[in-house]
């Protein structure tokens, strides 16, 4: 309270040295948009890989882009016929880029009318399910990849050599799901002279999760002995994290450049609050002289290092919140998507890390102020 008493004080002081002040403001809000960014896209890698494991992916052995992977549909009923097996969904994946990028776009064949049935957390923001069952071209979008690419029910829409007609936009809390485009299996999987259709891989919901790695070694032995065509079964989360390891020592290594962002604040900081405290060595003393003892001169120094650091906060955490909720970034790679999401938790510690850049880099040129002799400043 009695910080906030001489508030007007402290901005004064803050504000006595404009230029500074902004300079110092525009890099700790520079340097926090990188650090948010940053925290962003490690944020969409943890959702990925903390995501409810209660399903199991079956994929051909020893394969690993979607493309790759090819597995006739009639291996569903061999599977369904595991005992712990609940449901199973044939799914073919196409994608236009194998490889890492920021605009992947990611087909999901399935059987149209099993969808709603396995997909209850879809919400659809536009169309209706009875336009995508309808058409065997038809296809909902998620909607982070019809933002990103403009897409809205009725449009037709080409890519990686696929012609659909967009039935709908939906909305999900799955993780990466928003960047899915649901079409119809046979529109993507091509018969072979047999007629057999092929998946790439099959999505297996469990009885008890519990006992998923009991179950996987079940399939993959049913599947091996009825057939040729070797599988590999796994629970989601390892598909994900076997897909994605291409790319976790690339992130891993953003958080270090996350953490160098934050050194570089805290000196720029405690450099600004530094000069501040050299150019006021008399008044400090003249306010002791009045009254005021160590302490409150070191909370005053203080409060200003955190009100500098705190705007810079505020500023770089609005850039970075805007900026990802105008343009909808996801990296993805064999099929996994990481989404870099602006979520509450991002904001708030963009603040709270600002506030704490603010006291430590503070702490020390605020400490030396409530300390220094009051004969030997006035000198």
């Amino acid at each position: 309270m009695t910080v906030l008493k001489f508030l007007p004080y402290v901005r004064k002081n803050v504000l006595g040295h404009r230029v500074r002040t902004a300079m110092t403001v525009a890099g700790t809000a520079l340097l926090l948009f990188l650090f948010l960014f940053v925290t962003a896209i490690q944020g969409g890698l943890d959702r990925v890989l903390g995501a409810r494991d209660d399903r199991l992916i079956v994929f051909q052995a020893y394969r690993f882009c979607p493309s790759s992977s090819q597995l006739p549909v009639f291996y569903a009923d061999t599977i369904q016929g595991v005992p712990g097996v609940k449901s199973v969904l044939p799914v073919k994946v196409v994608v236009n880029n194998c490889r890492a990028s920021l605009d992947t776009v990611v087909f999901h064949g399935v059987d149209p009318k099993l969808l709603p049935a396995v997909r209850p957390n879809l919400t659809l923001l536009a169309g209706d399910w009875g336009a995508f069952q309808a058409r065997t071209d038809a296809a909902i979008v998620g909607r982070r990849i019809a933002e990103r690419r403009g897409l809205r029910p009725g449009q037709s829409f080409t890519v990686a050599g696929v012609t659909v007609q967009v039935a709908g936009v939906f909305a999900s809390d799955g993780t990466g799901e928003e960047n899915v485009i649901y079409t119809h299996l046979n529109l993507l999987s091509n018969p072979t002279a047999h007629h057999v259709y092929h998946a790439t891989l099959f999505e297996v919901q469990l009885d008890d999760p519990e006992h998923a790695r009991a179950v996987a070694a079940a399939i993959d032995a049913k599947l091996k002995e009825k057939f040729e065509v070797p599988t590999e079964t796994k629970p989601q989360k390892a598909h994900y994290a076997a897909a994605l390891a291409d790319l976790l020592d690339l992130i891993g290594m953003t958080r270090w450049l996350g953490f160098v962002c934050v050194g570089v604040v805290v000196v720029l900081v405690a450099n600004s609050v530094v000069m501040s405290a050299q150019d006021r060595v008399k008044e400090h003393a003249v306010l002791q002289t009045l009254g005021f003892s160590g302490p409150r001169v070191f909370s005053l120094m203080l409060a200003e290092s955190c009100l500098i650091s705190l705007a810079g906060g505020v500023v770089g955490t609005v850039a970075c919140v805007a900026f990802l909720l105008w343009r909808p970034m996801t990296l993805s790679t064999e099929g996994a998507s990481i989404d870099f999401v602006a979520s509450p938790g991002l904001v708030a510690s963009g603040l709270l890390l600002s506030l704490a850049v603010g006291f430590v880099a503070g702490a020390v040129p605020a400490w030396q102020a409530g300390r220094a002799e009051i004969v030997s400043s006035l000198r």
